[in-house]
């Protein structure tokens, strides 16, 4: 078990520039970068056991965490159009984030 909190500065820390350009310049790259902050959150709690999950919870969002990474890095490598236009893959991995009560036992 990993608690790295694993932030998009870390994980790309010589495209910080790029990124913070890319969150304040296109919309959908916002997006996707405050769904990873989320997604991202929600592991590192259950990590470190601030909020008990499932096995199969933790290891879904640690899955969803990878498509929105590597979505996020073809667009900081300028590998996907970011002019407004749909992305392919657009709504194709947005499920709901699993919400996680207070009171749910792993």
């Amino acid at each position: 078990m990993s608690n790295t909190p694993h932030t998009l500065d870390e994980e790309f820390p010589d495209m910080r520039e790029r990124i913070s350009a890319l969150k304040t310049s296109d919309g959908h790259f916002a997006r996707l970068a405050e769904e990873y902050h989320e997604v991202n959150r929600q592991v590192h709690r259950i990590e470190t056991r601030v909020e008990p999950a499932s096995d199969d919870i933790e290891e879904e969002l640690k899955r969803r965490r990878v498509r929105l990474k590597d979505e996020i890095f073809q667009m900081l490598a300028g590998e996907t159009k970011t002019d407004g236009a749909a992305s392919p893959r657009s709504g194709q991995d947005s499920i709901d984030t699993p919400r996680l009560s207070g009171g749910a036992q792993a």
